[in-house]
């Protein structure tokens, strides 16, 4: 059994992090969030601490750690807004923890190098989460392509809209300096997919962007990608917005 601690336990995905925990028979021992809505730990893990104020949080997972004696934390779980990420990964490695962070790790790419370095420093480990990588209908794209004697690049039209509140840009997420804008903090998923299935990234150009809908144009190894984000409920197809629904999501390749 690992012991965990969670940062961001009043955030949108603490839930899956906590569950995800005690799914696998490890142990949240420590939480914080400055906002204390955070209920659902007893549906998981009542006896963990929780802390409002990192400094209070700090101090307890170093006195874990110095009591020597099985309840050092090993692992740090970050549901943080993005632009705290990078600080929070830095925090656990160096607290003696592997760390396991929600995406996007950093906002700015040059800081990775520094993550790099502390964690060859503590000898701990950062692992971000990327779902789509074990989705069987995406493993299978790539399973083809890489298979397939392609003799031109493919054709995709990657499309994904969903539809937020007014709410949206009322919080850190509406702050491209928090956010890192909608391209960051709701197309990192899709472009590291792309990646994933068509290889290494040869183009990258941005033909519109605001603070509701992005679009741009990227080239792969094997791929030719035109790509549309929007939270605008109004780009949402209407034979879509018919049947009550207010996402749209759509991948094309050659077609399919």
């Amino acid at each position: 059994m690992k012991n965990f601690a969670l940062i961001g336990a009043a955030g949108y995905i603490a839930p899956r992090h906590m569950k995800a925990i005690k799914d696998t028979n490890n142990n949240l021992v420590a939480a914080v969030d400055k906002n204390d809505s955070v209920g659902i730990i007893d549906s998981h893990f009542p006896e963990a601490a929780f802390f409002t104020e990192f400094e209070r949080f700090d101090r307890y997972i170093d006195k874990l750690k110095r009591k020597n004696h099985g309840s050092a934390i090993d692992y740090v779980s970050i549901c943080s807004p993005n632009y705290l990420h990078d600080a929070h990964m830095r925090f656990g490695l160096r607290a003696g923890a592997d760390v396991i962070c929600e995406k996007p790790l950093v906002l700015n790419p040059w800081n990775i190098d520094g993550l790099q370095e502390i964690e060859k420093d503590t000898s701990q480990k950062v692992n971000t989460i990327l779902q789509l990588r074990v989705h069987p209908s995406i493993i299978a794209l790539r399973d083809k392509i890489q298979n397939a004697q392609l003799t031109k690049k493919c054709e995709v039209d990657l499309t994904y809209i969903t539809s937020r509140g007014k709410w949206y840009l009322h919080s850190w997420k509406g702050d491209e300096e928090k956010s890192g804008g909608i391209a960051t903090n709701i197309g990192v998923h899709f472009y590291d997919m792309l990646h994933f299935i068509f290889g290494e990234l040869q183009e990258n150009v941005v033909h519109y962007k605001s603070d509701t809908k992005s679009a741009g144009y990227l080239e792969y190894e094997n791929a030719r990608v035109r790509w549309f984000l929007s939270i605008d409920y109004n780009d949402v197809p209407d034979d879509v917005k018919a049947t009550g629904q207010r996402t749209f999501r759509s991948i094309t390749c050659d077609g399919e």
